[in-house]
């Protein structure tokens, strides 16, 4: 058989700036791409309905690529650890390369793969990863952890990442033949019903759809990030999150790309407006980090103290939040916009989440399931890292008492009602004034077809302050 060389693809589908790949392509041997869909996964948790949808347009978008460099992307159904054994084998390779995914399910993954390829006498490589600093590698003065955000990256700031690594030259052609699952019987895609128009109107999964998204933002938005990217109407952030979360876009071709820009321009906005996006990535990095020292976050409050919080139990109210039918219009809109297009705004998320933990007293983790099985950059670290920011329950937390008021929230950061009008229309010929006020029970001024407020705000915070005040009891 002809020797080959296996690269393992997991939360890494690009070709650019891809360590394991260049790595793989510079053996000088032909090169198979691997990809395995555990369906029952012996680690970690099984993808959402979102993540599955974007997950096979970006292994498409993937095995064209590939296919340029000569590199056929083989599909593989089954555990994973015998399966990358197996691909191993059929293809020849002695050595597996592959990019390292910081969480730690994967670290027990790659554990059982490298024993699998061990017993027949081949290596796993990893190289890299889907981070600027992985976790460990930014340590406090004592030799631990960082539990807040603001030291951290005043340190994390000082390194600068290297620059992102090109697209390997094409290999030699293989003559090896290796059996692969047809994409579409994966059935990753929703049929009866489709929910998904909304996603494909929305996003271009793959690597070119993340350049652009890129490009597009440093073109048109880079110098008014700070001003814009509270406001949910305008597009003022740079929407990357899902590619970032499948690897098709590397955070130091982000990284690179936006301090390039801020470098060509004299202007100090764009300056400061470069180092918040950056922030950004930094944020993706503490997450991991806080993961790698609490790896059942998503399931156990860091706070161990809010084992105690008298959380209720209501499966209409839940309902009501999670089809956008609160009586709060900028909730609602929220909760529509993720239901259609697979993502929310950030500053909404906030609102949102604020909701149902204080105003409706419904444990962080109902809600961060269905944004789960929702967001097409549902990710493990960064999705429970915010519920329990949110809830008070994380590390650096959202103070107890900062319970949003959803009124003055949309009033504030929809100011003209558009994100409003667009996601709940049926508030569209209502007044700046009035569009963002719940439906009182007389209803008189307002229309007839939208929910009443499930609480009123007062009442609700401070039944929200009571119950954190029973903690310190």
């Amino acid at each position: 058989m002809q020797p080959a060389t296996l690269v393992w693809y997991r939360r890494d589908l690009r070709v650019l700036d891809h360590e394991a790949l260049t790595h793989a392509c510079a053996q000088g041997t032909p090169v198979f791409a691997l990809y395995v869909d555990e369906t029952n996964p012996s680690h970690g948790r099984a993808m959402g309905g979102a993540t599955r949808w974007w997950l096979h347009h970006s292994l498409d978008a993937l095995r064209s690529d590939l296919s340029k460099l000569n590199i056929k992307l083989i599909l593989k159904r089954g555990a994973t650890a015998e399966m990358v054994g197996q691909t191993a084998t059929e293809v020849g390779a002695t050595t597996v390369h592959a990019m390292a995914v910081h969480e730690p399910a994967e670290a027990e993954q790659v554990v059982r793969v490298e024993e699998r390829l061990r017993r027949d006498g081949r290596t796993l490589a990893i190289a890299g990863g889907n981070l600027l600093h992985p976790p460990g590698t930014i340590r406090n003065k004592q030799g631990g952890g960082y539990k807040v955000f603001t030291p951290y990256w005043k340190f994390w700031r000082t390194f600068n990442p290297s620059a992102p690594l090109p697209v390997p030259s094409p290999v030699a052609v293989s003559s090896t033949e290796c059996a692969s699952d047809n994409l579409d019987a994966w059935h990753l895609l929703p049929s009866k019903p489709d929910w998904a128009s909304g996603l494909r109107e929305t996003w271009r999964p793959g690597a070119d759809g993340a350049r652009d998204l890129l490009n597009t933002f440093i073109q048109g938005t880079l110098g008014d990030y700070q001003d814009a990217r509270d406001y949910p109407a305008e597009t003022g952030t740079t929407r990357l999150s899902a590619h970032l979360h499948f690897g098709e876009i590397s955070p130091r071709q982000v990284w690179h790309a936006v301090r390039d820009a801020a470098a060509r321009e004299t202007d100090m906005k764009i300056e400061n407006d470069s180092w918040s996006i950056i922030r950004q990535l930094c944020w993706r990095d503490f997450n991991h980090d806080l993961l790698s020292r609490h790896p059942d976050m998503a399931t156990r409050n860091i706070d161990t103290r809010f084992d105690a919080f008298p959380w209720q139990s209501e499966p209409d109210a839940l309902r009501r939040w999670q089809k956008g039918e609160t009586g709060y219009p900028i909730v609602d809109a929220g909760m529509r916009e993720l239901w259609t297009t697979g993502w929310m705004h950030n500053r909404v998320r906030m609102i949102v989440a604020s909701f149902l933990v204080k105003h409706l007293l419904i444990h962080w983790r109902a809600g961060e399931e269905w944004f789960w099985d929702t967001l097409v950059d549902a990710d493990v670290a960064n999705n429970t890292a915010n519920w329990q920011w949110v809830a008070g329950c994380g590390a650096d937390a959202a103070p107890y008492f900062r319970i949003f008021n959803p009124i003055l929230q949309g009033e504030k950061f929809d100011p003209n009602g558009d994100y409003v009008r667009k996601w709940v229309p049926e508030r569209a010929d209502l007044s700046n004034k009035l569009i963002h006020k719940p439906t009182p029970a007389d209803a008189g001024l307002f229309e007839e077809n939208y929910p009443t407020a499930m609480v009123e705000h007062g009442f609700a915070r401070k039944r929200a302050l009571d119950a954190f005040a029973s903690l310190k009891r």
